[in-house]
């Protein structure tokens, strides 16, 4: 009954022409067939936004020691924390006031902004002749881009209701593989000049900036997306909820013989965000799995890249590129092939509970990969990498599908 009161609140409200949001509205109601213009958009959005975030995990150990900051081999490792860690203690700062501004002026803007800081940021960062102009340009790049949270709403805007699944998948799908293309990016484009003499001169700007190949390359992607970016249709509503008062009460009448129906409104009127705890108990979830998920996406570039006398593996940046990148293949056939069998099996809760499990379980036995050589020490690594990142995305779309169901409002179309 509390659907079909949602659905009869939503018809009787009035249409606003000069509302985008509104317009977006109409359009999905008319709309018929798979989003794959919607599917397009939010994809390469997401991933954009996560390319730059792990792209120098390949190459930070080297660019530290070229900064030639750290006084013995094994600070590189603490200077570089300090440059991956730039960009999430921007992004913690200025998120919520993004989200903010994408509910008071509008998806698109923040969603430009965005995107348009990678192209000028990443490719400072590319630049960067010392350890500080790193850290700076890092921290700028995270202080601007803070997506993530008004590209799910967009996401959830622009879908038709069937679709929502789809949309939240999506997001998680794309910022995983953004999280793992980018690391194999840095590790194949860091240092053409190194690992592709033929193509590039060590006095040509490659070859005296031997990191900004990668960056380069991201930021001319997050270009185009921006060009795309500015076709996208605003679904943000700036009409005031005052103006479909009388609807409101009319549904309300039609609707308040039935005490189910009077029970979803107080419900709805009376329920803060911070007393939902199925909410609160999925972000704190989430948030130690991101948590888990960040740690483990800088330190094992870094690990891999270090020497086998202090327990790394002593590959090279192009070694874990390749690593990454079989990674990020495997995530993305799991992903648009066998998660959504396993979530509608399981469930989401049931996907979240097992895939965080496993994947702490999984990452324990790291220690013990470090002891293999050849052969061996390939498949191994290569195995536990996709299966890491396989379940640790899985259990991030379980928790962005349990957000969205623990705060779906009756008045959501017009009110977020």
């Amino acid at each position: 009954m509390a659907e079909e009161y949602t659905e009869c609140l939503l018809e009787n409200n009035k249409f606003h022409e000069h509302c985008p949001g509104c317009k977006v509205d109409q359009m999905k109601k008319a709309r018929r067939g798979f989003p794959f213009s919607e599917l397009f958009s939010v994809w390469i959005i997401v991933l954009c936004t996560a390319l730059p975030i792990s792209s120098l995990f390949p190459f930070l150990y080297f660019m530290i020691s070229d900064f030639d900051i750290a006084k013995k081999e094994e600070d590189i490792g603490f200077y570089a924390g300090f440059v991956g860690c730039s960009f999430m203690l921007g992004r913690t700062l200025t998120s919520v006031i993004w989200g903010i501004m994408a509910d008071r002026y509008g998806r698109k803007p923040v969603i430009l902004i965005g995107t348009a800081s990678v192209v000028i940021f990443n490719t400072l960062f590319g630049l960067s002749v010392n350890f500080w102009m790193a850290i700076i340009t890092r921290f700028c790049l995270g202080s601007f881009n803070g997506l993530l949270g008004p590209i799910k709403a967009y996401a959830i805007e622009i879908f038709r209701d069937e679709y929502q699944g789809l949309a939240l998948s999506a997001v998680s799908t794309a910022w995983g593989i953004g999280l793992i293309i980018g690391p194999a990016m840095g590790g194949f484009l860091a240092q053409p000049a190194k690992q592709y003499p033929s193509l590039f001169s060590e006095e040509s700007v490659f070859g005296k900036f031997p990191y900004f190949l990668p960056c380069l390359v991201i930021s001319f992607f997050a270009f185009l997306v921006t060009i795309v970016s500015l076709r996208l249709p605003e679904t943000l509503h700036n009409h005031k909820i005052a103006d479909d008062d009388a609807s409101h009460d009319e549904s309300i009448k039609l609707l308040s013989h039935d005490p189910e129906s009077q029970s979803v409104t107080e419900r709805n009127e009376e329920t803060s965000l911070l007393k939902n705890w199925p909410l609160i108990s999925s972000i704190i979830v989430y948030c130690i799995l991101s948590l888990h998920d960040m740690a483990y996406t800088e330190v094992f570039s870094l690990w891999a890249n270090s020497p086998r006398k202090y327990g790394g593996l002593g590959y090279t940046s192009a070694d874990v590129g390749s690593v990454l990148a079989l990674s990020g293949f495997g995530l993305l056939v799991f992903q648009l092939s066998l998660y959504s069998y396993a979530e509608r099996l399981l469930g989401p809760i049931i996907v979240t509970r097992i895939s965080g499990s496993l994947a702490l379980v999984l990452l324990s036995c790291y220690p013990l990969i470090a002891k293999l050589s050849g052969l061996a020490l390939t498949l191994t690594l290569n195995c536990a990498s996709v299966a890491k990142n396989v379940l640790s995305v899985s259990a991030v779309t379980g928790l962005f599908i349990l957000q969205n169901n623990a705060v779906v409002s009756i008045f959501s179309t017009f009110t977020i």
